[in-house]
């Protein structure tokens, strides 16, 4: 893919994410209620895509409920402002090893792992414009956690999101994921215009120097339409990068909790500051009807 700056952007807010965040920020939204409304404000603030995940109210762990998710999108539908939704699909696929003398049996603390069908059940509830889908397994973090995604899970999950009329959103969190979504594509499990997320940064998929992201980006076929983000640091910065190597942008409290050093952000200002850097880069924010036809999708 040629490097040429993006000179029309849009912006996707990744709201709160599945991480261990609720104790490090008082920011992160928990409840249906919380997230939908930081989903609005990030939309109001200049986010055309917003990105959901869904927590247990009352531990703010990491939950697969549809009647969360189903909530979050009733009042994100019900909103005063349009935006796009987009409901993650990775939950169900965690592995947590018993130790490195006795792997087996799994670590029932953390390990969650469902069929595909399950993990798409909120997606065939909610009907998101977009749903995500994390391209490929690979050690996350520390510790005996593994992020499984075999090919074939995959490739039914995204011939069941691609059944269901929702644009599958590929998360790559390194080189051999992109070559996978291309598998996909190439046997017609997802289907033009292939949306792609390039996660840089998460410990162990692909660091955010700009050498290891150029080969991500320089791996996205010319008639994709990416976004990328990193996490920690550089998340500030990667808006910058993104637009320049002729992607879009995220930016969110799933991937990152300060707007500045020291500094706790909400959702809405991680977006006011991406909206600052893309406009002070000379280039156009585009909304979500924008999107919708530049990724052929259909409003719910």
């Amino acid at each position: 893919m040629p490097l040429s700056m993006n000179r029309e952007v849009f912006i996707t807010c990744a709201v709160t994410g599945s991480g261990d965040t609720v104790s490090k920020s008082s920011h992160v939204p928990v409840t249906p209620k919380q997230i939908a409304e930081a989903a609005i404000e990030a939309a109001k603030a200049g986010a055309a895509i917003v990105h959901c995940h869904v927590r247990d109210p009352q531990t703010g762990a990491p939950a697969r409920r549809i009647d969360l998710y189903r909530e979050v999108t009733d009042r994100i539908r019900s909103a005063d402002v349009d935006v796009v939704l987009n409901l993650t699909a990775g939950m169900g696929g965690d592995l947590v090893f018993g130790n490195v003398e006795s792997p087996l049996p799994v670590n029932a603390q953390g390990t969650d792992m469902a069929g595909a069908s399950e993990r798409v059940a909120h997606v065939a509830e909610c009907l998101p414009e977009i749903c995500t889908l994390d391209c490929g397994t690979m050690n996350f973090s520390l510790g005996d956690y593994v992020m499984t995604n075999t090919p074939s899970m995959l490739r039914e999950m995204a011939r069941q999101m691609t059944a269901l009329g929702v644009r599958p959103e590929i998360e790559a969190f390194d080189t051999g994921h992109l070559w996978f979504a291309k598998q996909l594509a190439e046997e017609g499990l997802i289907e033009d215009p292939v949306l792609i997320q390039l996660c840089m940064g998460i410990p162990w998929g692909a660091p955010d120097d700009l050498n290891t992201f150029m080969a991500m980006v320089n791996n996205v076929p010319a008639n994709w339409t990416f976004s990328a983000f990193s996490i920690g640091r550089n998340a500030m910065a990667y808006p910058a990068a993104a637009i320049l190597a002729g992607g879009n942008v995220r930016v969110g409290l799933e991937d990152n909790l300060y707007v500045a050093k020291g500094e706790l952000a909400t959702n809405a200002q991680l977006v006011e500051k991406a909206v600052s850097v893309i406009e002070g880069m000379g280039a156009k924010i585009i909304g979500p009807e924008e999107v919708r036809e530049k990724l052929k999708l259909t409003k719910r």
